[in-house]
């Protein structure tokens, strides 16, 4: 669970297992880089935490934890002398030398967290979660507070993440990337009137286009999408020397409220734009290739997804391509899934209804994971899922929530009143 921006990226044209990650987590500012269902999270976290709390759900597994400290985690296939390689083998190294040093154990956390959302394995997280003793602390430092609460809202302890987040920001009101992080799972929850909280606090403490980034967010979901792509527009062009992480999730962002408008062409401008930013974006990557599902043109998903088959979010969406093309590999690439980390609820339930016919259960998984998840996405295939099963009486929590937030997807309506018809 998709900070506010909080997707992390890799360079243009490396493979994904051979990922140099762009991310800083240590500060608000640098981690913007995944809010799924997914927003503002890791490489410049005022704004990445939104994209990635969504994300991170969707790509949700449980988290491996080693029994033995020993244990050889992974050996990572990046190229020899990267510097990302290097510096985790140094933290380790001076983490086994010296098991309670505090700031040597965030680091190599935050670099395992960056991991996790660039390659979309979760396994990394579970890595993280194991550095030991400053996860199990009942009165942690503040750096470790926001840390934790990262991890924890990453396996869907959102409760747990909150009480963390909240410690973090009583002690101190200037904390940005907990003001993010905040944010960020409040709109996963679709608590608006805090999440607004939220940004408002962020913008005592952020630059212009993380303060606007995140009202916008909100208020792109809530019924405001064309007011709040101006918003965004306009902080934007005035804040062109952005990083181009930052770009990249505030043009998704943006193409995201243009299809709310109904505009497809202007959020395949978005789209593209971000794509010929300098750099990888799991969450763009799977935003998009949705998009051009959608627009029916699957033949162009499998070239933007054949090289990262390692993603379950991204894999999930290449099958359903591949499916629409009856394409060769289409098979391999679902029974590839199968055996694969459990996919989080939401993918779970596309999975099933899309993908392997199974509508009885892919309503059930999407029922499920609105009691946890209530964003764009998770009313969509409950929706969708309530509509194959011709049961709207399934879905009436998502009917609620569409009238209640004013959300303005015209796919989200068009099911709605399919739903509604049924009861006539």
């Amino acid at each position: 669970m998709t900070s506010i921006i909080a997707t992390s990226t890799i360079l243009r044209g490396t493979a994904p297992s051979r990922t140099r990650i762009l991310t800083n987590m240590i500060s608000s500012a640098t981690a913007i880089c995944t809010f799924r269902t997914s927003i503002i999270g890791t490489v410049i976290d005022g704004l990445r935490a939104l994209a990635f709390a969504s994300f991170a759900a969707t790509a949700y597994a449980a988290p491996y934890v080693p029994k033995d400290e020993a244990t050889v985690l992974e050996r990572l296939p990046v190229r020899p002398g990267d510097p990302v390689a290097r510096e985790l083998r140094q933290l380790r190294t001076d983490l086994a030398a010296n098991p309670r040093d505090r700031e040597t154990a965030i680091r190599l956390a935050e670099r395992y967290f960056a991991l996790a959302s660039s390659e979309g394995d979760p396994r990394y997280v579970g890595y993280a979660q194991a550095l030991k003793p400053w996860w199990d602390l009942p009165a942690p430092p503040l750096d470790v507070l926001v840390v934790r609460a990262i991890l924890k809202q990453y396996s869907h302890d959102f409760s747990g993440a909150m009480r963390d987040l909240e410690a973090a920001t009583r002690e101190d009101l200037n904390e940005a990337r907990a003001w993010s992080w905040r944010a960020a799972i409040h709109m996963v929850q679709a608590d608006y009137e805090r999440a607004r909280e939220d940004c408002s606090a962020l913008q005592k403490l952020e630059s212009e286009l993380y303060a606007v980034g995140c009202m916008a967010y909100l208020d792109g979901t809530t019924g405001k999408a064309a007011a709040a792509h101006r918003a965004l527009s306009t902080a934007f062009a005035r804040n062109a020397d952005a990083p181009p992480e930052v770009k990249v999730w505030v043009l998704t962002r943006l193409a995201e409220m243009s299809l709310r408008q109904g505009d497809a062409k202007q959020a395949e401008a978005h789209f593209r734009a971000a794509y010929f930013e300098p750099i990888n974006d799991q969450f763009l990557l799977a935003a998009y290739a949705d998009f051009l599902l959608d627009q029916g043109r699957p033949e162009e998903v499998i070239p933007l997804l054949v090289d990262w088959v390692k993603s379950d979010i991204l894999l999930l969406r290449l099958a359903l391509a591949e499916q629409a093309l009856k394409a060769p590999k289409v098979r391999e690439h679902i029974e590839a899934a199968l055996r694969g980390d459990k996919l989080h609820q939401q993918e779970e339930a596309r999975f099933n209804l899309h993908l392997l016919g199974d509508k009885e259960k892919a309503l059930a998984l999407a029922r499920e994971n609105w009691k946890l998840q209530r964003e764009p996405r998770d009313a969509r295939i409950l929706l969708e899922a309530a509509l194959a099963m011709n049961e709207p009486a399934a879905a009436q929590e998502a009917l609620d929530w569409l009238e209640r937030s004013q959300h303005e997807d015209p796919v989200l309506r068009r099911s709605a009143e399919k739903l509604k018809s049924l009861r006539r």
